[in-house]
């Protein structure tokens, strides 16, 4: 190909001018023809120098901000063209919609509950046994990790705190030992959401969104954890403060703790199944009896009665006094106080007759609720993007995110903070707070930023009404689950004291994004997540520590060191490369299964690639996505301008990746689980 003639000075300006001339006239003129154009590019008198349509197509599209919130826009016919008739059918319409969207809540929420039952009977002896090890307890790390295992087993953070309680006022444990297993439940308990996030997968950016909106609980949580354990460890300050807070009162039990949100589940989910909680704190107090007793509530109405009877004994020696003792024949009697329970009414639920072991039972309802759980938050979000559009979508927004003018500019978090501890408290649960709000943060009606104060307040709220449940406590424990209960409360305090007042200290906002981008490319990497965070790292960790702490160190300390220096090099890398040492400007003298995903991300493709060929090859939806992506990239290759004919073999020979995968790796407009 022969070079272009020199020119003394190209007009790069005056040709970038005339092609946008040129695309408005194509826009304006349907139907022109484009060899005519070129023709009048020709005529200007002075031969221009090439450029490839591909970058002037990129420089004048401007780069969308992955995590602005979307504007939701009003399709519909608008409110003014409307006649009577129609005004009316749209306000039924919205009237119904709203019923509907209380009724899906209402699902949603029992079907929280029942996921935590399933959870319980799942492993909710299991969690009993791993409290009963009081060597391993006495360990900090050892008692976080499984404060972290035994939430999540259970899924309530209530739960295993009713647990520690138990064991505390039965002093199989301190309340000194019991502090690092409360921040362990601390963190347990924001797995719901994140798993409540997976179902969002469908959609890139919501995906990308709604999966930071619930790690940023996580990522507190951890931050929380990182900082205060050592400080507890060392110091026991929540351990003094709250001593020092429960023996200035003279406590005396209360009446029952409030249960706002119960009252309206309970006749519901008490009719699928009930459960005898009282086991697990059985079993973690080391009672023999509890270990066959079954989880699942048989009688829910039964009347204990005390009686002095005549009981025959072995000898004199085991009367209970001389004076009730007698002797009649070769037999021995004494007086003896005999408890007897009747059973006066059975349960309602279905498993009330079930002769099913726990584990079976549990495993059942494990699936109905996630299925139920999925098919509620699907419908709540299709259901939410079609009320929240136009000026109803640009109302909320702005009354949830806006921020004052600027003396008050810090206030609009607290205040966030706010409503979300009192509405935590009015549901009585943090987990199915940040579980509302994730699909929300998800199709961008809350952003990031509000949703952190809002997630804050969650933690403040859940630990009140812990406070408000341990009032109620009987006389035996109410001392030391009021102090456990302060614990929490403090504990969460002193973590929004450490990262939320100063903009700069507000690590998790920016650690959720990062970790959101990361997903919405490879969004396998969140379920890879939440088994490593939740699972994979705790039992290592308490695996280590039943080894004891030489272990335990030997092989967390440099673990710990080189992630530190890890972090600290990659934040150098992006802010101050040139203090480094060149080597270390960048990891590319690493193998590249060691600094990207992208080679993990093609086997894992790979493999459902090939999964679906092969165990799915009746199913015909891959076939149809596959067509659709081959459609599209023929279109854009016909749109694309290339200087030669090369470009378009390199690419060919580049290889895309397989049409099988793009049926896994599709980004569309549906929300559903991965």
């Amino acid at each position: 190909m022969a070079p272009w003639p020199e020119v003394e000075k190209p007009e790069t300006n005056n040709y970038i001018g005339d092609s946008s001339k040129q695309n408005q006239n194509m826009a304006g003129k349907e139907g022109e023809n484009h060899k005519g154009n070129v023709a009048s590019l020709g005529n200007k008198g002075e031969i221009q120098p090439a450029f490839s349509t591909v970058a002037l197509i990129d420089e004048t599209r401007p780069e969308e901000d992955p995590w602005a919130l979307p504007e939701l826009q009003d399709t519909g016919v608008k409110w003014s063209e409307l006649d009577r008739k129609g005004k009316i059918i749209r306000v039924l319409y919205g009237i119904g919609k709203f019923i509907m969207l209380l009724g899906l809540l209402y699902m949603f929420v029992c079907s929280l509950d029942v996921l935590s039952s399933a959870f319980q009977l799942v492993g909710g002896k299991a969690a009993g046994d791993i409290f009963k090890d009081d060597s391993v307890l006495s360990n900090p790390v050892a008692g976080l990790v499984i404060g972290v295992l035994v939430t999540v087993m259970v899924q309530s953070s209530s739960t295993s705190s009713s647990i520690i309680v138990s064991m505390v006022s039965s002093t199989l444990l301190t309340v000194r030992a019991a502090i690092p297993i409360i921040m362990g439940a601390n963190i347990g308990t924001s797995v719901t959401n994140t798993i409540v996030a997976l179902m969002q997968a469908g959609d890139r950016n919501e995906f990308r969104r709604a999966f930071a909106g619930a790690t940023i609980h996580d990522f507190f949580n951890w931050l929380a954890v990182f900082a205060l354990l050592p400080i507890e460890v060392i110091s026991g300050y929540l351990y003094h403060l709250t001593n020092v807070i429960v023996e200035s009162f003279h406590l005396e039990s209360g009446e029952d703790a409030p249960e706002l949100l119960k009252v309206i589940t309970d006749p519901f989910t008490k009719l699928i199944i009930e459960l005898d909680k009282s086991v697990i704190n059985a079993i973690a107090t080391n009672d023999e009896s509890a270990k066959n007793k079954s989880l699942v509530k048989v009688w829910c109405v039964t009347e204990t009665n005390v009686t002095l009877q005549n009981v025959t004994i072995p000898s004199s020696e085991n009367c209970t006094s001389p004076d009730f003792c007698w002797t009649d024949g070769n037999v021995t009697w004494t007086l003896k106080n005999i408890t007897e329970t009747e059973y006066i009414s059975k349960c309602q639920h279905i498993f009330a007759n079930s002769d099913l072991p726990d584990l079976a039972i549990g495993l059942i309802l494990l699936a109905l609720s996630l299925l139920v759980l999925c098919s509620c938050l699907i419908m709540i979000v299709k259901l939410l993007n079609s009320v929240l559009k136009g000026q109803v979508a640009s109302v909320i927004k702005k009354t949830i995110n806006t921020d004052f003018p600027f003396p008050f500019t810090w206030l609009a978090g607290y205040l966030a903070m706010l409503a979300g501890a009192g509405m935590t408290f009015v549901v009585q649960s943090s987990s199915v707070f940040t579980s509302a709000i994730t699909p929300l943060v998800g199709i961008g009606v809350i952003s990031i930023e509000r949703s952190y104060p809002l997630t804050l307040g969650a933690n403040i709220g859940t630990t009140t009404t812990a406070i408000l449940a341990a009032l109620a406590s009987p006389g035996s424990t109410l001392k030391y689950s009021l102090q456990i209960a302060l614990c929490h409360f403090f504990f969460n305090v002193s973590g929004i004291i450490l990262f939320y007042p100063i903009p700069f200290t507000r690590l998790p906002i920016r650690m959720c994004k990062t970790l959101g981008n990361i997903t919405a490319q490879y969004r396998w990497f969140a379920i890879f997540y939440l088994l490593l965070c939740f699972f994979l790292l705790p039992l290592f960790i308490f695996g280590l520590s039943l080894a004891g702490w030489p272990v335990l160190l030997g092989v967390c300390l440099p673990l710990l060191a080189l992630f530190i220096a890890v972090v600290v090099i990659n934040v150098m890398q992006k802010r101050r490369p040139h203090s480094l040492p060149e080597k270390l400007q960048n990891w590319d003298f690493l193998p590249v299964w060691m600094h990207s995903l992208e080679p993990w991300d093609n086997i894992i493709m790979s493999s459902v690639a090939f999964c679906g060929k092969h165990c799915c090859s009746f199913c015909k939806c891959c076939k149809i996505n596959t067509e659709q992506e081959g459609a599209k990239d023929k279109q854009l290759k016909t749109m694309e301008v290339y200087e030669n004919t090369m470009a378009m073999a390199d690419e060919e020979r580049g290889g895309r990746r397989a049409p099988a995968v793009a049926c896994v790796d599709k980004t569309g407009t549906n929300n559903t689980a991965l």
